[in-house]
């Protein structure tokens, strides 16, 4: 039997007992692919109305986290989601874009949280208080909620992208790195979406191999 811990809304009530009002969940998907967006989720949950089998978006299946994003966005009191763009990747760092998706997947939700638990160690400056957690999409509801939101929603665009690019397997990867990708890049060269300050695109760039 596993003694894995699953996540809990442990430290929600916690800071809501603080900061005296709702918290949100933040967490973002996309960090390290080669193309495409970073994505970010934000979530408050209902206590009184939690969808059953929220989890780190890392540990579901595709099919489990397809099903669990509708139920997530039908009874959590608030959500959005965010992107940042492989251009504005490009022109603030990766660091500072899944700061920026974060903020409008915020500022997305038609209720303003007076705090947000972020997952990692960084404090992001968001609209509204930071509390960050290492780990956070195992340990927070919330967080894991809205690592769910980020990645199906990245997922789906990426899938879009593929129709756009499909010289490049998008749909499969999702932008990050595989064979079918570097042979791609090798191959084609970088598409408008690929983050061309990234080491292996901007080697290719540089007339290097990825």
């Amino acid at each position: 039997m596993s003694d894995r811990h699953f996540p809990t809304l442990s430290l929600e009530i916690l800071l809501a007992q603080s900061s005296g009002g709702l918290v949100c969940g933040v967490d973002e998907a996309g960090r390290g692919p080669w193309a495409g967006p970073v994505s970010a989720g934000a979530v408050i949950l209902n206590a009184d109305d939690l969808p059953p089998g929220i989890d780190d978006s890392k540990a579901l299946t595709e099919k489990r986290r397809a099903a669990l994003e509708p139920e997530i966005k039908a009874r959590a009191i608030a959500w959005g989601v965010g992107f940042a763009s492989a251009r504005e990747i490009e022109a603030l760092n990766i660091l500072g874009a899944t700061g920026l998706a974060m903020c409008r997947a915020i500022e997305a939700m038609g209720v303003r949280p007076v705090a947000a638990l972020v997952d990692g160690n960084y404090r992001f400056k968001l609209p509204c208080p930071v509390q960050t957690v290492v780990g956070g999409d195992g340990l927070s509801l919330s967080i894991a909620a809205a690592s769910i939101l980020a990645k199906t929603a990245r997922d789906r665009l990426m899938v879009e992208m593929d129709a756009l690019y499909p010289a490049y397997g998008f749909a499969r990867h999702k932008g990050y790195n595989a064979p079918i990708h570097s042979d791609a890049l090798k191959l084609h060269g970088p598409c408008p979406e690929h983050r061309r300050t990234w080491g292996p695109v901007k080697a290719l760039l540089e007339g290097c191999k990825p």
